[in-house]
């Protein structure tokens, strides 16, 4: 029988899984590709973070973990492979639940996952936020214009970082270069769970993700972890005259790290992720000095 199960890999607390766009997109086309493996109905939803994963599939226990660790392989390879960084997600655990069906179990799950990027400041709702499926449901106008078979073999290749065999060619692309998840995943299946679109939105409000967020200063501008990764080589080379975060003295650093919290309204958790440190010295570089 096939049951449904929220699959979360553990957070990264001193690294990022997606440094920038592209990995972003690359996740997601490994995404399709894995699926495209799996019997219909098998993706409900899922989302992207900048230090973990989740997944809500609808299958066989076996099926589920299989599909997030081959993922996880595959994106740890091409990880490795751009970054120099050997075995990047050995190690990174993956926590599986199974959610029973009848109690409003299945939709209070979902709209946790869907709400994660709004509890981290990155949007106020789950459609605005590309890298996953909160732009799917009751939303028309989510397939692309082109399709995969309008690629040519070699550029299937490139834009996928991987062989394309098998993959259904009639896929519709996103114009910024990855498959779109409405292909593959049962969005009609998730609207009939749901029913209305306002009743999706009151699991979406209430959920324990949304606490969270309004229980933050709204004030607050929030940054994402990609942007201030991406300002760290500008802000050591003005501030010190360095290169990288690795090639500061510990005053420097603690002062690096004072000046994300300044000028992104980064927390040491945050703090920990770019600078690809462990949550306790980045507390430690803040209260220093």
């Amino acid at each position: 029988m096939r049951k449904v199960y929220l699959l979360s890999t553990e957070h990264l607390e001193n690294g990022l899984w997606f440094r920038d766009t592209e990995d972003f997109k690359v996740a997601m086309n490994y995404i399709a590709i894995e699926a495209a493996c799996c019997p219909k109905g098998f993706v409900l939803a899922f989302i992207l973070m900048s230090n973990h994963v989740h997944f809500l599939l609808k299958g066989r226990k076996e099926e589920a973990t299989a599909f997030v660790n081959r993922f996880k392989r595959r994106y740890s390879i091409y990880y490795g492979r751009k970054y120099g960084v050997k075995e990047f997600l050995r190690g990174n655990g993956l926590d599986i639940k199974e959610i029973p069906y009848g109690d409003e179990s299945v939709e209070r799950v979902s709209a946790y996952v869907l709400m994660n990027c709004v509890a981290a400041g990155i949007c106020t709702h789950p459609s605005q936020y590309p890298w996953g499926t909160g732009a799917l449901y009751f939303c028309p106008g989510h397939t692309g214009s082109l399709q995969l078979k309008d690629l040519s073999g070699r550029a299937q290749k490139r834009l996928m970082h991987s062989d394309c065999k098998g993959l259904p060619q009639h896929w519709p692309l996103h114009p910024d270069g990855y498959i779109l998840p409405s292909a593959y995943t049962d969005v009609k299946a998730m609207e009939t769970l749901f029913r209305t679109p306002q009743r999706m939105n009151y699991f979406l409000q209430s959920s324990s993700k949304a606490k969270k967020r309004l229980s933050l200063d709204e004030n607050l501008p929030a940054f994402r972890d990609q942007t201030i990764l991406a300002a760290l080589p500008d802000l050591c080379r003005s501030l010190f005259q360095k290169d990288a975060f690795r090639q500061l003295s510990g005053d420097e650093q603690a002062e690096l790290a004072r000046q994300i919290r300044f000028r992104f309204s980064a927390d040491a958790t945050q703090i920990a992720r770019v600078c690809g440190i462990s949550y306790a010295d980045a507390a430690r570089l803040l209260d220093s000095l």
